[in-house]
């Protein structure tokens, strides 16, 4: 097997040089010694290996399985090692003192000049090594993994992995033809990481850790901490390393300075690979942040794009955390494509998923012949609905990995916001399962005290390593405090998605408006609770697959009614306490699901379709929203707190109709109207604040350019007597905010 040639060694050419000088005979190996190490069992390779004193000089061993011969080379001199069989080379040299040296490996038809990766020292430290083993290291990627460097004045890369339970581990390569015989590793005590140095082996090298369990099963895994990875349906993990030059220092530096609940937020939600089909993260940063910012989002949010190797899971099945997915180009190329985000004023959040893992053989399960990432209890270990494991966050190198790794992806990628997917599930013990298939905690509960620990740890590195960064949970149910502080006994997340406003809301909009002020309730509950946690209202790609429909379908009326209800609603939506998230296609209301293959139907907004004109409209309106949104400061400054928000019209059933105020911290209001029947309604009274002399309509769905029927408001509204008449257009919303000359 032959490892890479060394740029710095000469390759020879023509017949070999006869050997200068002779060894002595080596002592043999310990039987049970050469058998360990010839079948990967070993743990100290390094002690059979390489250079030692003994008797009479110095012992030098060589495992070269398949050459035919090997020498060892000092001062420029060559000195035959013999054969022991099986690949083994051996000779005693008569001198006081290890040598620097090299080898000449010999195969039938070449020779190479090599350095032997067994007269190094271990390249990890002590320090990586105590806080491996105490779960605190919170740089992990440093530590582990395939880590190109200089050592010992040597270029090469040093291989670590976390694998306590095996027997042995080898390195196998593209460098070595997948088969590992030659590089066992050793393994570092305790920690139950093991290492090895291979100098020579550089950057795009492919690798995986050929790993022998305690009972005796030998298979190949890819690296947990790989930074790269081959293309899909290709496994092996990539040597590489970051030679991008950043260029968003100033977006860096002002990324703390409002906290982010107090702050304009508002998030496009895109899905990387079907965005536009075909294009690669360098493509996309050239399209997709210029289409982003034009429509005025403050964010733009990715569906996961750490590697998975089915693409049918879109990222939310994931094999390898810390590597962006090949499928779109290289770890820089994900680097550059977050840096022009940043250059076009976008912050970047990326979906994060610590939740649960598939059982690809190759990949985390069973790592190391054993349960390793998941619990050791397969009941415990089944995650019920998704056929995946579930990680084991009582195991303190386990909680590690996911900390480092989203420590990892703020760092390493100037990513702004993780958006941890799944909570629910990790929270509780009895998620999907019935009777008899969980068991309760210490204290008799259903809630799992190690999950919450986990999050409550990763939130505070996170806050604490990564200033301005938010961590937003996706979570479906009551739990109290998922965006308390952990001081408090919270879970520290940032901002939680409100699924019950999603799903009360959408449920409203979709029946016929004769039968909404049976549901009205269903618009307003969400203000019992809106300040219990920092909300984002999320129009997600949940919500337009898998017979869902797209957000306009899911209207009812003719085509003019549903694109009337799709832009009220979003008018009601962008001025409802709480962040804004919208997914691809929804902002210029396509018709059909979300398709992963074909993606947004771009094809609508074209010159030519019947219906671009109205698509383009909404499009518009999405502009206008964001645009008046980001100006308002009573949409968003007072986002968290009850003074920020005063109903108007709270119980208007029959009229269809739900009115309320924003403040901003200075107390100037925004009045925002829905009215979700398709009639027009004159002088419709509304309660309005004494110190405001005149509104103004500054926002209108109806609006004849977003292809509403151009009922408006024009002319500045005054109050009398504590109250105004407004013109209610039909299935729209309005803006109104005091008038100024």
């Amino acid at each position: 097997m032959v490892l890479r040639d060394n740029p710095q060694l000469s390759e020879p050419s023509g017949p070999l040089p006869p050997a200068s000088g002779a060894g002595g005979t080596a002592p043999p190996l310990d039987p049970a010694d050469r058998e360990r190490l010839l079948s990967g069992a070993h743990h100290d390779p390094h002690a059979l290996l390489g250079a030692h004193p003994v008797p009479g000089g110095i012992v030098l061993r060589a495992l070269r399985p398949f050459a035919r011969a090997v020498s060892v080379v000092i001062d420029g001199e060559r000195t035959p090692l013999a054969s022991e069989g099986d690949g083994l080379f051996s000779a005693v040299l008569p001198l006081e003192s290890i040598p620097a040296y090299t080898l000449r490996v010999a195969y039938e038809q070449e020779e190479h000049e090599v350095h032997d990766p067994y007269r190094f020292l271990p390249a990890l430290g002590e320090l990586d090594l105590h806080l491996i083993r105490e779960g605190r290291h919170e740089q992990l990627w440093k530590a582990l993994g395939a880590e190109p460097m200089t050592h010992q004045g040597v270029a090469g890369t040093r291989f670590t992995v976390w694998a306590p339970n095996a027997r042995g581990v080898r390195v196998a390569g593209d460098f070595t033809f997948w088969d590992g015989t030659a590089f066992p590793m050793r393994s570092l005590g305790a920690s139950g990481v093991w290492e090895l140095f291979l100098p020579g082996v550089g950057e795009g090298a492919r690798y995986k850790f050929e790993i022998t369990s305690q009972y005796g099963g030998r298979f190949l895994k890819a690296d947990p901490m790989a930074r790269r990875t081959e293309l899909p349906p290709a496994t092996a993990s990539v040597v590489t390393a970051t030679h991008h030059e950043w260029g968003d220092q100033g977006w860096m530096a002002h990324r703390a300075d409002v906290p982010v609940h107090e702050a304009p937020f508002s998030v496009y939600e895109v899905h990387l690979p079907s965005w536009r089909p075909g294009l690669t993260y360098r493509e996309l940063a050239e399209q997709l942040p210029a289409y982003v910012k034009d429509l005025g989002f403050t964010h733009v949010e990715l569906m996961p794009v750490a590697e998975h190797p089915f693409g049918g899971s879109w990222g939310y099945q994931v094999t390898s955390y810390y590597a962006p997915t090949a499928r779109l180009g290289s770890p820089d190329d994900f680097r550059y494509f977050v840096d022009a985000c940043h250059r076009a004023g976008l912050g970047v959040i990326m979906d994060w998923v610590p939740a649960h893992f598939p059982k690809d053989d190759w990949a985390l399960a069973r790592f190391d012949g054993d349960p390793l990432y998941e619990p050791g209890n397969d009941q415990r270990a089944e995650h019920p609905d998704w056929g995946t494991y579930e990680f084991d966050y009582a195991r303190t190198e386990v909680r590690n990995f996911l900390v480092s790794n989203a420590v990892y992806w703020c760092e390493e990628f100037h990513i702004d916001g993780l958006r941890v997917d799944a909570v629910a599930s990790m929270l509780y013990l009895d998620y999907s399962r019935d009777s008899g298939q969980w068991t309760p905690n210490v204290y008799g509960g259903r809630e799992d005290l190690d999950a919450m620990a986990f999050l409550q740890e990763m939130n505070a590195t996170v806050y604490r390593r990564a200033p301005g960064v938010v961590t937003i949970a996706e979570e479906s149910t009551a739990w109290g405090g998922v965006t308390a502080p952990t001081d408090r006994g919270g879970l520290g997340f940032g901002l939680k998605w409100n699924m019950g406003w999603m799903h009360d809301s959408l449920q409203y909009m979709s029946h016929e408006p004769v039968h909404r002020k049976y549901h009205h309730h269903e618009m307003t509950f969400s203000m019992v609770y809106a300040y219990s946690e920092n909300y984002v209202l999320p129009i997600s790609h949940d919500e337009v697959v898998h017979g869902k429909q797209a957000l306009v379908s899911k209207m009812p009326g003719d085509w003019w009614q549903r694109r009337a209800n799709h832009r009220a609603y979003l008018g009601f939506m962008w001025a409802h306490p709480g962040k804004q998230l919208l997914f691809m296609g929804q902002e210029f209301a396509q018709g059909a699901e979300w398709s992963a293959e074909h993606g947004p139907e771009w094809w609508l907004l074209e010159d030519g379709h019947c219906a671009a004109g109205d698509h383009r409209g909404v499009r518009d309106l999405v502009r206008d929203l964001n645009t008046r949104y980001r100006a308002t400061a009573a949409l968003w400054q007072r986002d968290t707190r009850p003074e920020g928000f005063r109903w108007v019209a709270v119980d208007a059933a029959d009229d269809n109709v739900f009115a309320f105020l924003r403040f901003d911290a200075e107390g100037t209001p925004l009045l925002a109207v829905s009215h979700f029947s398709p009639v027009v309604r004159h002088d419709y009274r509304l309660d309005v604040p004494d110190d405001v002399t005149a509104w103004c309509e500054v926002l209108n769905t109806d609006a004849a350019r977003y292809g509403g029927s151009d009922v408006t408001n024009s002319d500045p509204v005054k109050p009398e007597d504590g109250h105004i008449r407004l013109t209610l257009p039909p299935l729209a919303t309005v803006w109104l905010t005091p008038y100024t000359v």
